[in-house]
């Protein structure tokens, strides 16, 4: 599963009927380890797949209808690879980023900066800057402790023309590796967007409801569609 391959698995579990059986449906090689539902009426699947290099996970979003991203991290929860289904664009990370994100960094320090570039063949590069901050709460939620987190973030074009910025605050897991959502908010050329994916159930491996593709949590409220991920 290198360069090519999230497309490849982004466009088989967007097939009609791949994920919308009672169950969603993971690609051969793969095993997920957490489904997480968050408060703007997504369900998320959080999975490893056995060719992929060690500590990097892959997540795949669904709402009410369809899937709507699958994504790859590694350990240090780098963007390594996106796929972004509502728009039919992928990006893949830069193979020398000026400051990578450093998920270490911010659990030694309390706060980690990140300047890189992401390579798509249908946009073109994209330059995000900014940070994470630790703010020294833990949280925890359906039994799972996360630690709370601070962010702000600028998206810009190839030519340095800003596309959009955020801020907000998100959660990590240190034992995942990975962060997950909270509330955001997105400037963009259209105004200001808030979203609010908190997480509110985590369901495990044995457990009713593991990898169900039904979003529980916010469904029907009227949201922003806008993602920054």
């Amino acid at each position: 599963m290198k360069k090519l391959a999230l497309m490849t698995i982004a466009a088989m579990l967007a097939a009609p009927g791949w994920a919308f059986g009672q169950n969603f449906q993971l690609p051969a090689g793969c095993e997920a380890f957490v489904t997480v539902h968050g408060k703007d009426c997504t369900v998320s699947h959080l999975f490893t797949c056995s060719d992929d290099p060690a500590g990097h996970t892959r997540r795949a979003d669904l709402d009410e209808e369809r899937i709507t991203y699958v994504g790859r991290v590694d350990s240090e929860a780098q963007w390594i690879e996106s796929f972004h289904l509502l728009s039919g664009h992928s990006e893949q990370l830069e193979s020398n980023p000026d400051d990578r994100a450093s998920l270490s960094e911010l659990l030694a320090t309390d706060r980690d900066t990140w300047d890189f570039v992401t390579e798509s063949a249908q946009i073109g590069p994209t330059r995000y800057t900014g940070e994470d901050r630790l703010i020294g709460e833990r949280v925890v939620i359906d039994d799972v402790t996360l630690l709370r987190t601070e962010y702000e973030i600028v998206s810009r074009a190839a030519d340095g023309q800003e596309l959009w910025r955020g801020q907000g605050r998100e959660f990590v897991n240190p034992e995942w590796r990975v962060f997950l959502s909270g509330i955001s908010e997105y400037t963009t050329s259209d105004g200001t967007f808030e979203t609010d994916g908190t997480p509110v159930e985590f369901i495990f491996p044995g457990e009713p409801g593991f990898l169900s593709v039904n979003p529980k949590h916010g469904c029907g409220v009227v949201m922003s569609s806008l993602r920054a991920d």
